[in-house]
């Protein structure tokens, strides 16, 4: 607060329009402001100003750094368009708290483009790509939808032309919204495979109607994607078992997961496919597992996955505390007792044993535990000369358990 009980930062949201566009109330703010921090196009658009001025730099924690030498002043901080959309609001709020932030939104890019193309902005999802991997944008691309992608920058849009086209959806319509809301405002259409513009403004917005071509392998978000969706060595917890899983994991938005001896990293993909700001560690101590989990990770769209090479539990030390575990790589030398210990209360831990051994550890902790066992058989149907016949998988015992709240692991509790 300022001396005067007030929020002492204001985050003002600002598109190419410039200042002619901004409400009376962020005039008044700017007018008022003893430090205006922004881009070099945003404070460009000031002019003269007796406030002292402040351009973004690199590292960006350098200028939150800068913002707090300036607290209980009055300080303006510009951003594009709605600061609390892929922008630096959220990240000042986080930093300085509600009680000391005003936000006065500007328009978004995504509003814009959405307008100019007639789209309802309640069934497009809206994305961003910058400073992101673009693979990201695939568990949204789907036949039919439409995305609104902010880019990073001027190659953007021509990365996404290629991912697109690389998985078979080179037909796809894309529209680019470029320098929105300004002068310079531009709308160019193409389709990904011909996408050939060469003079994009940096500042654009792509649309995407979505269409499959024949080498398309739409992948819904659904649990329980096919097995051959992921490279791997055999090492998997197969379609049935890993729908099984996830419903026993129970991904909320927000929460994180270990995959422990992640395999092939079906698991933990799977998990951040299933929902919203959702997050994951796959532990796996072969290296080349570790490269398939990579592979999996990007073409399955979930980048984002950190993948530890490790043996569990040594790898364990030091990660931060998970809501959610999946045992699918050994259940000796203390993996469980490291893991439940680390496990957060109200958090739900799954595991899976094929082995005689492993199982009778399962049988073991949940009398000890309580949860939920059962043993699993899954039998295929498969070609027996002319005809076919039921060919059954190894059984495997799954249990689940619940970590009760306010629950505490007692030293050398679980089996070895």
């Amino acid at each position: 607060m300022t001396r005067d009980g007030e929020p002492w930062l204001t985050i003002v949201g600002i598109g190419e329009d410039g200042l002619s566009a901004l409400s009376d109330e962020a005039h008044m703010a700017l007018a008022g402001a003893e430090a205006i921090f922004g881009g070099e196009r945003h404070l460009a658009m000031l002019g003269s100003s007796h406030a002292e001025q402040f351009i973004w730099t690199t590292p960006f924690s350098d200028n939150l750094d800068a913002i707090e030498d300036w607290e209980d002043r009055r300080v303006v901080v510009l951003a594009s368009g709605d600061p609390m959309w892929f922008g630096v609001g959220a990240i000042l709020v986080k930093r300085f708290g509600t009680e000391a932030v005003t936000i006065l939104p500007g328009l978004s890019a995504f509003q814009l483009a959405a307008a100019r193309l007639g789209w309802a902005l309640a069934d497009v999802a809206c994305l961003t790509a910058h400073g992101r991997p673009v693979e990201a944008l695939m568990r949204n691309v789907l036949p039919g939808a439409r995305l609104l992608v902010l880019t990073g920058g001027e190659e953007g849009p021509r990365d996404i032309a290629r991912l697109l086209t690389s998985r078979g959806y080179g037909q796809s319509r894309l529209v680019i919204c470029e320098a929105m809301g300004g002068y310079r405002e531009r709308l160019r259409t193409t389709s990904a495979g011909a996408y050939d513009f060469d003079d994009v403004d940096p500042l654009n917005v792509v649309a995407i109607e979505c269409k499959a071509g024949l080498a398309a392998e739409p992948r819904p978000c659904v649990t329980g994607l096919p097995d051959d969706a992921f490279v791997h060595d055999g090492k998997m917890t197969k379609r049935v078992l890993r729908a099984l899983a996830i419903s026993a994991l129970a991904p909320l938005p927000g929460q994180r997961l270990w995959d422990v001896g992640a395999g092939s990293g079906s698991i933990a993909i799977e998990w951040l496919r299933a929902g919203t700001r959702l997050s994951a560690i796959a532990i796996e101590p072969r290296p080349e597992r570790c490269a398939m989990i990579a592979e999996n990770a990007l073409t399955l769209g979930t980048p984002e996955l950190l993948i530890l090479e490790g043996e569990a539990p040594e790898a364990l030390a030091d990660l931060p505390s998970p809501d959610a575990i999946f045992i699918g790589g050994g259940l000796t030398d203390g993996v469980f007792q490291a893991c439940w210990a680390a496990l957060r209360p109200g958090g739900r831990l799954a595991a899976h044993a094929v082995t005689l051994e492993s199982e009778a550890i399962l049988i073991e902790l949940h009398a000890r535990f309580g949860g939920e066992l059962m043993r699993i058989a899954v039998e295929t149907a498969a070609p027996v000369g002319p005809y076919h016949a039921f060919k059954p998988s190894m059984t495997v015992v799954h249990w689940r358990v619940e970590r009760p709240l306010g629950a505490s692991l007692r030293r050398g509790e679980g089996p070895a």
